[in-house]
């Protein structure tokens, strides 16, 4: 594991409880920025942190949409310290066809764009912020979904822009996160006083 993983491993472990008993992890970017695998090593890192993906949350027609489907399937439960389902969206399908279950962990992750909204600020222990511009992230998740999903991608730029214009989640980040050939580099947040 690099160090500046390690040491942000460290550092969210030490962090106070922001949602009940769980500190709620947020990692937020563009789409393409690299969430995902970011979360999931970080995750393993936490010991096996569970993580909480937006897009399972996300519809076609909400793409941003999801904050009180959020609040009641996840933190309503978590902050009363017990456990959370929440309903699986099938892109493929156009529809729930699935449920988590998610324990009142010391630690969950949340990844996905938006997952540093306004709604979701007030119940977060820290705001992970990937830092890569709009444009190479949209690069790099059109090459990563293929020419097959062309049409989603020209609903989803304007849609992307859209969301972060009204509640833009890059200026309340505690830590950006850079990814390097080597690992990945983490520096201060706006958000922080140095």
């Amino acid at each position: 594991m690099d160090r500046d993983l390690a040491a942000l491993a460290a550092r969210l472990r030490a962090a106070p409880p922001s949602c009940g008993p769980v500190r709620l992890i947020a990692v937020d970017g563009h789409a393409g920025s690299g969430k995902s695998t970011f979360a999931g090593r970080l995750a393993a890192a936490l010991g096996g942190a569970p993580v909480v993906h937006t897009d399972d949350l996300a519809t076609h027609e909400e793409l941003f949409a999801w904050s009180a489907r959020f609040d009641a399937q996840i933190l309503a439960p978590l902050s009363r310290g017990e456990t959370a389902r929440y309903g699986v969206y099938d892109w493929v399908r156009g529809e729930f066809t699935d449920e988590r279950v998610l324990a009142p962990a010391p630690l969950v992750l949340v990844e996905g764009v938006g997952a540093g909204r306004r709604a979701l600020r007030p119940y977060l222990a820290c705001l992970l912020w990937m830092e890569l511009t709009r444009e190479h992230s949209w690069e790099r998740g059109q090459l990563r979904d293929g020419p097959g999903l062309s049409a989603f991608w020209s609903g989803w730029i304007p849609a992307e822009r859209a969301h972060f214009a009204a509640d833009p989640s890059r200026p309340y980040a505690d830590f950006l996160v850079h990814e390097g050939q080597m690992g990945y580099e983490v520096a201060v947040g706006p958000s922080t006083t140095p």
